[in-house]
C-alpha cells in the first residue's frame, strides 16, 4: 500500500551555512517547525532545496534528516530527478532503502526529450524500483512538458501515482484532471493555483511559501478540499502578496530570503543562485511586515 500524498506538501529550502556547508541543525528545526504546524507531507531535496547544487552525500543526508525527524509523523516525498536517467535510478535505489515514502522526479532539463523519451525515462525509474513515483512537470524552468497523453500512459505503471503540476496551463491541468484515473494524484506545483486545481478535482498543494507560513497553508489546501472555497479565497487574498514576491526572483532566492529575514535560517544560496536585490530584499520585508510574520516567528522562539 503506498504513502498518500494529499493535501499540504512543503518544498523544503535546504539552509546553508556562511561557509556553504549543510547546516544540519538550520534543517532540523525546520522540519520540526513543519511537522508542528500541521503539514501533511514533506519534500526534501527537490528544486526548491536546490538540489543540483548537493552532492550525492549531501543529498542523501538532508533526506536522512528528514526521515529523522519525521519519524513517521508525516510521509517524506524525497526528490530525485533529472537529465541523466541512470543517475536518477541509483539516487532512487538509495532513497528507497533509507525508508522513504515516495520519490518526486523531475522531468530532465537541458536535454529537452521528445515525449517517447520521457515515457521510457520514467518507465526505467519505476521499474527500479517499487516507491511510489510523483511526476514533476514543469516546463517553465525544464523547457519540456510533459503532455496530457504521455501522461495518461505514464498512469497505467503501477508505482506511478501522481503528478506535481506546475506548467502554469490551466487548460492542461483541467485535461490532466480529467482524462486520468481516479486514483491518480494530481497535486499543484503553484501555490496561486491551488483554489482552482483542487476545484477542477486535484488533491493538493506541493507548496514554496508553506516554508514561511506552513499552518496558513495546510489549513487552505483542506480548505479547499471540504469545498470551503469561500474560507480559502479569503485566506488566499491575504497571502497573496507573500507567494507574489516569493517569485519576485528566481525561486529560491526569495523564499529563503524571507526565511533569513524571519530568523530561521542564514541568508545563505550557491551559486549560480545569488541573494535578492536590494530594492527586492525591500519588497520582501515589507510583505513580511504587513503579515506579521517578523512579530510570529520572534515569539515562536521566546517561547
Amino acid at each position: 500500500m503506498f504513502a498518500e500524498f494529499k493535501g499540504c506538501g512543503t518544498a523544503m529550502v535546504t539552509p546553508f551555512r556562511k561557509d556553504l556547508s549543510l547546516d544540519e541543525d538550520a534543517l532540523r528545526r525546520l522540519i520540526r517547525r513543519q511537522i508542528a504546524a500541521g503539514i501533511n507531507f514533506l519534500v526534501p531535496c527537490g528544486t526548491t532545496g536546490e538540489s543540483p547544487t548537493l552532492t550525492h552525500e549531501e543529498h542523501l543526508r538532508v533526506v536522512a534528516i528528514t526521515l529523522e525527524e519525521a519519524k513517521g509523523k508525516v510521509p517524506v516525498l524525497a526528490g530525485a530527478g533529472g537529465y541523466d536517467t541512470r543517475k536518477v535510478i541509483e539516487m532512487a535505489r538509495e532513497i528507497e532503502r533509507m525508508g522513504a515514502n515516495g520519490i518526486l522526479s523531475v522531468t530532465p532539463y537541458y536535454n529537452k526529450p521528445t515525449q517517447e523519451g520521457l515515457y521510457q525515462h520514467y518507465k526505467a525509474i519505476a521499474s527500479a524500483i517499487s516507491l511510489p513515483i510523483i511526476l514533476y512537470n514543469v516546463p517553465p524552468r525544464t523547457n519540456v512538458n510533459i503532455e496530457p497523453a504521455t501522461m495518461l500512459r505514464l498512469s497505467e505503471i503501477e508505482n506511478i501515482i501522481g503528478v506535481k503540476e506546475a506548467s502554469g496551463n490551466i487548460a492542461q491541468m483541467t485535461q490532466v484532471i480529467q482524462q486520468m484515473p481516479e486514483e491518480f494524484t494530481v497535486l499543484s506545483g503553484d501555490d496561486a493555483l491551488t483554489l482552482p486545481l483542487v476545484a477542477m478535482g486535484g488533491r493538493g498543494l506541493i507548496s514554496v511559501v508553506s516554508n514561511e507560513i506552513p499552518a496558513e497553508m495546510t489549513r487552505l489546501v483542506q480548505s479547499c478540499l471540504e469545498g470551503e472555497f469561500a474560507t480559502a479565497r479569503a485566506m488566499l487574498r491575504k497571502i497573496l502578496p507573500l507567494i507574489e514576491v516569493n517569485f519576485i526572483e528566481t525561486n529560491p532566492t526569495p523564499v529563503k530570503a524571507a526565511m533569513a529575514e524571519m530568523g530561521l535560517l542564514e541568508p545563505v544560496w550557491r551559486l549560480p543562485l545569488v541573494p535578492p536585490r536590494p530594492e527586492n530584499l525591500a519588497k520582501i520585508r515589507a510583505v513580511l511586515q504587513s503579515l506579521a510574520l517578523f512579530e510570529r516567528v520572534h515569539v515562536a522562539i521566546r517561547t
